[in-house]
């Protein structure tokens, strides 16, 4: 095992008294090319140029002597820290820490990033950094070959975005350009580099800010989630607290607790009506469609998102044929359109799909068509009473059967 082993971050500054002190007695450097070519980097020592990291780690705990890993920006910040100190290779590190890419970022753009959510963008994760882009207003994306800035404006396709892209922070190549992500796929960028992605809704003002990344969304102080149905605007469609088919918070409840939506997941909510769902699933975090054929219903759904201060993305047209054009679904939430709709959601294979239907035949029906296209079906019969509570009298009872679908090959 090497007697020691010193992480070092550069960003493009001059090396620390510490940094250079360590450089200069190691026996092993580990890096990538424009580390490996710093003046500081002893000619006798054995150099590793850092492709992957787990397999460098290898090397250096079979070394005897001084081993230096150098890497750009914070190596702590998903950096290479966390590798080096899995417990397969024994490794106790000391780190000289420098400015994160994420920092100099947002240096260089002239913008505070408090508020910002951080995502790594590798080829297996880049939709769920997409659809973190498309849940929040400010992003920075740590990208990688096969997964950069071309990448994620191809798959934000109908979202607007503003790209700033930061190529080769500090070196003498570094250059920063302000692009729209749907043009961002018309030039060829250099590696590595970070993009913060920026739209939507407006950014967060900094009365009031204690948390880092995205704030809870309660606007007015508003809290908790299945809300009754007058917590959401309404343009005037229908008269003010009453709520479409399935949107009652009971059900809107339970249909939430199944789907579980999360930061990184995109949601389908086919049939939004109100958008009471659509926006409290964008308050977990979630990126969210809301689909409705009805301009009135998709007009409400817009101003419940703006009231909510939640970014979501609402399309107008009527299922399954408009579904052939909206990317894929992590989870999915059905209100409507019955046999056909639940059809062509299951052929998408969401994770999950949750549904209601008013009658039981209608819930075999969809249980049915569910369960035949490789989901674990599960029926519950909901009943809800609302009580008048000046005078404990019933005043209205509704009763569901809620449909809750996990694709088999997830199922316990």
């Amino acid at each position: 095992m090497a007697d020691r082993v010193t992480v070092i971050g550069w960003d493009g500054s001059p090396l620390t008294r510490a940094a250079t002190a360590a450089l200069s007695a190691a026996t092993l450097v580990a890096g990538a090319a424009h580390h490996l070519a710093l003046p500081e980097v002893p000619r006798t020592a054995e150099r590793i140029r850092l492709g992957s990291v787990d397999l460098a780690a290898r090397r250096i705990a079979g070394h005897r002597g001084s081993a230096v890993v150098l890497a750009d920006g914070d190596p702590g910040f998903f950096g290479v820290v966390r590798t080096l100190r899995a417990p397969q290779h024994g490794l106790e590190v000391e780190v000289v820490p420098a400015v994160s890419s994420v920092a100099t970022a947002f240096a260089r753009a002239g913008m505070p990033w408090e508020d910002a959510q951080t995502v790594v963008a590798h080829p297996r994760t880049l939709r769920r950094a997409v659809n973190v882009c498309r849940a929040h207003h400010k992003v920075a994306v740590l990208t990688s070959p096969g997964a950069g800035p071309v990448e994620l404006a191809l798959l934000l396709e109908g979202v607007h975005r503003t790209f700033v892209i930061c190529e080769e922070l500090g070196t003498d190549r570094e250059q920063v350009t302000v692009v729209t992500s749907d043009t961002a796929a018309d030039h060829v960028w250099r590696d590595p580099n970070v993009v913060i992605v920026i739209g939507g809704s407006p950014e967060q003002q900094a009365e009031g800010a204690w948390i880092a990344g995205r704030h809870p969304a309660y606007p007015q102080g508003v809290r908790g989630w299945a809300l009754p149905a007058g917590a959401y605007p309404d343009p005037g469609a229908r008269p003010t607290g009453e709520s479409g088919e399935g949107e009652g918070p009971v059900l809107r409840a339970a249909q939430l607790a199944h789907l579980g939506p999360r930061t990184g997941d995109l949601v389908w909510d086919i049939g939004s009506g109100g958008g009471a769902l659509a926006v409290e699933a964008a308050r977990f975090g979630a990126a969210v469609l809301a689909v409705d054929s009805d301009p009135d219903a998709c007009a409400r759904t817009t101003a419940a998102a703006r009231a909510f201060g939640v970014q979501l993305q609402v399309v107008e047209g009527r299922a399954p044929h408009v579904l052939e054009r909206l990317p894929e679904p992590d989870v999915v939430r059905i209100g409507g359109g019955g046999v056909p709709v639940a059809t062509a959601v299951a052929d998408r294979r969401p994770e999950r799909i949750v549904t209601h239907a008013s009658t039981r035949d209608e819930a075999e029906a969809l249980g049915a068509a569910l369960a035949g296209n490789g989901y674990t079906v599960d029926c519950s019969l909901l009943q809800s009473v609302e009580l008048d509570t000046t005078a404990w009298s019933e005043r209205e009872r509704t009763v569901v059967f809620l449909l809750s679908a996990l694709r088999s090959d997830l199922a316990p």
